[in-house]
């Protein structure tokens, strides 16, 4: 009977250890198999070289391959929408920038609702936009830019790289907050408005660094300024918006996301090592030559940017009453 009992109590404690066991497993034993990291934009774009410059690291620190796919299309709802109908297994990530926050007001109506049905799992990088004019244009400073709009109001062609995105949506900031008026001629991509900037068919374009450096270094554009709250390396002379217009801030912001329900420890796992390649000064270079710094945040913190940045550019397309191509 003795030995009946302390069988039974052996398979019990076994049992009941097995939980304990298992959930850290999950994360050890993660990736198995190679990793798909969704782009909601074309091979090329300034969104996917940035996920192109991370996928090398990650495959190398997880032993796995991290594939970028990329998925285009209104304005990367189809690359979001795939992910939230992925298996919730850490094998399929979203790659996360300011469209999330800008089509949850841009879209009428939405398959999903990015805030509940993706998982943030860690910050990559924010890149500023630069307010950009022709340089033949006579304003040379943002004060002198704002003085010549009030006295000119509806003749200066504001360029975008298109309906609801950040570049649209930034110089409706400035509009908004400066109280200038300016007629929004939207391009297909960065490429049309930068020639047309360039060519003096349009007089201001908001844009990343990424997309205009080449242009700014070369003389074909003169910047005025730029969105971030803070200084740019890249462009240490240049003065923030936001020492003339109080509060202005635009920039791009990137990040790894995940379907609802992933399991923790392989989301913690990914912010790990996502800051760990972040923290590595060849990364920091390679992104500091694109005008942009490391945003290394945790999944809660990466949550709270996204939700403020929504409720940010809500106000912003509200008002613009920006539409969808």
């Amino acid at each position: 009977m003795n030995r009946r009992r302390r069988y039974f109590l052996q398979l019990a404690a076994g049992v009941a250890a097995l939980p304990v066991v298992s959930r850290p497993a999950s994360a050890q034993a993660y990736p198995s198999r190679p990793v798909r990291i969704v782009v909601g934009f074309p091979p090329g774009s300034g969104v996917d070289v940035v996920a192109r410059l991370m996928s090398p690291s990650l495959s190398e620190r997880l032993g796995q391959p991290f594939v970028v796919e990329n998925r285009p299309g209104a304005g990367s709802n189809i690359a979001t929408e795939a992910v939230v109908r992925a298996a919730p297994d850490g094998y399929t990530l979203l790659w996360v920038g300011p469209p999330v926050a800008i089509n949850a007001t841009l879209y009428d109506k939405l398959n999903f609702n990015f805030l509940r049905d993706i998982a943030p799992v860690a910050g990559i990088n924010r890149e500023p936009n630069v307010m950009l004019v022709n340089p033949s244009f006579e304003a040379r400073t943002v004060p002198a830019f704002i003085a010549y709009a009030k006295a000119n109001p509806g003749k200066i062609s504001m360029a975008s790289v298109g309906n609801g995105s950040v570049s649209h949506v930034a110089g409706e900031l400035f509009k908004m907050m400066a109280g200038v008026d300016m007629v929004h001629v939207p391009y297909r991509g960065s490429g049309p408005a930068l020639t047309d900037l360039i060519g003096g068919r349009v007089q201001v374009l908001f844009t990343t660094t990424s997309a205009s450096m080449p242009f700014i270094k070369s003389g074909q554009v003169r910047a005025l300024g730029v969105g971030t709250a803070t200084k740019v390396e890249a462009l240490p002379d240049l003065p923030m918006v936001n020492e003339f217009v109080p509060g202005f801030e635009a920039s791009n912001f990137y990040g790894v996301g995940a379907p609802r329900a992933t399991p923790t420890d392989i989301i913690d796992r990914l912010n790990k090592e996502i800051g760990a390649i972040l923290a590595e000064p060849r990364m920091k270079a390679r992104l500091a030559e694109l005008g942009a710094t490391t945003l290394p945040l945790s999944p809660a913190d990466f949550h709270k940017l996204v939700a403020d940045e929504t409720e940010k550019w809500a106000k912003v397309v509200k008002f613009s009453g920006a539409r969808p191509d």
